[in-house]
């Protein structure tokens, strides 16, 4: 469905309280209402085009119904075609004349441009991996590729209400194990144009399909969650053993065909090798920078910019770990003995990992207590703190956030990577909290969804990860200034080996992929300077490989955020309302820094 179909949104709930919370078009002028329904229709299409949206969004009911037995096509031709689609809609937003624009549409103008723009510049120049938003070079690593992301996918975002949802989960099932021959393809393409990952990724893919693999089919995940939905529905019927014939028959041998192609790569690669081995390496990483950034940075400055705020905030951790009795050795060798120390240490046991998720589930209750001091705009959108699977947990990031679907119909969910209790002392879970959670990700994404004033376009997509990740430690710094820390004599600790956690991975992305640093120099780096587990070091140290260039987005998006509210302070003076100020930048949506800055700067010219 090409064109914006308003009764087949409308049969879905999400889809008519997006259009009732909609603003009206008048209010801009003709040229607005031209951009408004340019960017509905490029956000129906968008969502046709991909059935995992669809229904993580909640909108795979009505007419989209059919969307939800299937899977997203990622073959070279659909690849191609969607650039083809981008370029499309480029040019159709060049049509557009930007000085008929009111002040909001021309941030909705910018931003949406921008991702266009860039994903078509990327798109054409790069043709290996993935290049929107942040940069991905490997189909398949411990952190990409369909095979660790399918099950994940199908146990949290596919609902089972009724026998139809259920034979769309078997539908999906099925096609899991095509979508992985998709990658495979993909894959033998990129590594014939050089695109080859360094030896541990190999290792590490391998680990992850085996875990999946080696085990009986009827006792996966993939098996286990449409029994467990189907009998919480009460669907008559043997989706126990539907669902593990297609295992055992179409995505067992999938795995084994990915497991076998990545054994036989490991023979080609060089062991650590960062983005400067990849064709064109340099550029492609600078391009990275750019991208994870949504700035002009070159890798050298990301790199200076880490080395120094490393210094700024350790000097700042060294006098408060002194106050602690810590006198003796490096910052990074006494966050290490505070780290161990016994009323920071969580048992590495079931009951230990109980504790964290409890404690931080209390303490989110708590932080919302504290909000109305900073903010006017709550979002309706409630979250909770998961365990992230334990199938995925050996290549997942130590944690990440998922967004509410639009219908409801499950909740936001902050998921906490506890394979090793060690890695989560006690005094970091408070920061922990406040990133992911509110005023974090949570508070920010939940409001850009609930916005009357975006398009829906905005309001549900990403690509800024400058902008999310800045906000998320901006908003550490702003729950340290709400006091959310005081009740803990190390709340402070927690908050700036947090930030210096951040300053490092300046230095480490840039000295993997431009300075060529290898694997055992970038965990130690991490070690030395930010006092982390060389467990919890190394599993960051093999994302960044993974992932050239995303690392940098959150200390970089850090230090914007701070540039612009100081500015906006300095200039507006005691006429700055920091409630009214959180308003203009988080009710606009993300956007990319470039637009950010400039969006603040009008903002000012309005309040002064």
């Amino acid at each position: 469905m090409n064109q914006f179909d308003r009764r087949g949104f409308l049969a879905s709930s999400a889809g008519a309280a997006l259009l009732t919370a909609a603003p009206a078009l008048a209010q801009g002028g003709s040229e607005d209402a031209k951009l408004r329904a340019m960017l509905d229709r490029m956000f129906e299409a968008q969502v046709d085009e991909s059935p995992r949206r669809a229904t993580s969004l909640g909108l795979d009911k009505g007419k989209r119904a059919a969307l939800k037995s299937q899977l997203d096509d990622n073959s070279l031709e659909a690849r191609a075609q969607r650039l083809e689609r981008t370029r499309a809609r480029m040019k159709e937003l060049l049509t557009v004349d930007r000085t008929k624009l009111s002040p909001a549409s021309k941030v909705d103008y910018d931003v949406v441009l921008y991702g266009q723009e860039q994903s078509v510049r990327n798109g054409d120049k790069w043709k290996f991996g993935d290049t929107g938003g942040n940069f991905r070079p490997y189909v398949i690593s411990q952190q990409s590729g369909a095979y660790q992301e399918i099950p994940d996918f199908l146990d949290s975002a596919h609902k089972v209400a009724d026998t139809d949802d259920a034979e769309a989960y078997l539908s999906r099932l099925s096609a899991f194990a095509r979508v992985m021959d998709q990658d495979l393809d993909r894959q033998r393409h990129d590594v014939a144009l050089g695109a080859i990952p360094p030896t541990f990724v190999c290792d590490l893919s391998i680990g992850q399909m085996k875990a999946l693999r080696d085990q009986p089919a009827g006792k996966t995940i993939l098996v286990a969650s449409i029994v467990r939905k189907a009998k919480a529905a009460n669907l008559a019927g043997d989706w126990d053993g539907r669902a593990t014939k297609i295992v055992e028959g179409e995505v067992f041998p999938a795995l084994d065909r990915q497991i076998a192609a990545m054994t036989a790569l490991k023979a080609r690669t060089k062991g650590d090798t960062g983005a400067w081995a990849l064709p064109n390496g340099q550029a492609y990483y600078a391009d990275a920078v750019k991208a994870s950034t949504t700035t002009d940075y070159t890798p050298e400055q990301v790199h200076q910019l880490g080395r120094d705020q490393v210094a700024e905030i350790g000097g700042r951790l060294d006098a408060i770990l002194k106050k602690q009795g810590l006198t003796q050795g490096t910052v990074g060798a006494r966050l290490v003995a505070l780290n161990n120390r016994p009323d920071q240490v969580f048992a590495n046991t079931d009951d230990g990992r109980a504790q964290i998720l409890k404690l931080l589930n209390e303490h989110i209750v708590e932080v919302y207590k504290r909000l109305p001091g900073a903010f006017r705009t709550l979002p309706k959108a409630k979250v909770e703190v998961r365990r992230v699977p334990v199938f995925i947990q050996d290549g997942a990031a130590n944690g990440y956030y998922n967004s509410a679907s639009l219908d409801g119909s499950r909740p936001a969910a902050f998921y906490i990577n506890l394979k090793e209790t060690s890695d989560w002392p006690k005094y970091n879970l408070w920061t922990l909290a406040h990133h992911e959670t509110i005023p974090g990700h949570h508070l920010q994404i939940a409001l850009s969804q609930e916005s009357t004033q975006i398009p829906i376009i905005r309001r549900t997509g990403g690509g800024f990860s400058a902008f999310t990740e800045g906000w998320a430690l901006y908003a550490e710094q702003l729950a340290q200034e709400l006091g959310a820390n005081d009740f803990d004599p190390l709340g402070e600790a927690g908050y700036l080996q947090s930030l210096l956690f951040r300053a490092a991975r300046l230095v480490t992305d840039t000295g993997i992929h431009a300075k060529r640093w290898t694997r055992e120099q970038a965990t130690q780096y991490m070690v030395d300077t930010i006092g982390n587990t060389k467990t919890r070091a190394q599993r960051e140290v093999e994302r960044y490989f993974a992932g050239p260039g995303q690392a940098n987005s959150y200390k970089v998006g850090h230090t914007v955020w701070v540039k612009v509210r100081d500015e906006a302070k300095a200039k507006l003076g005691p006429k700055f309302d920091l409630k009214a100020y959180h308003d203009a930048v988080l009710l606009s949506g993300a956007m990319p820094l470039t637009v950010l800055q400039r969006h603040v700067s009008e903002w000012i010219a309005t309040q002064a």
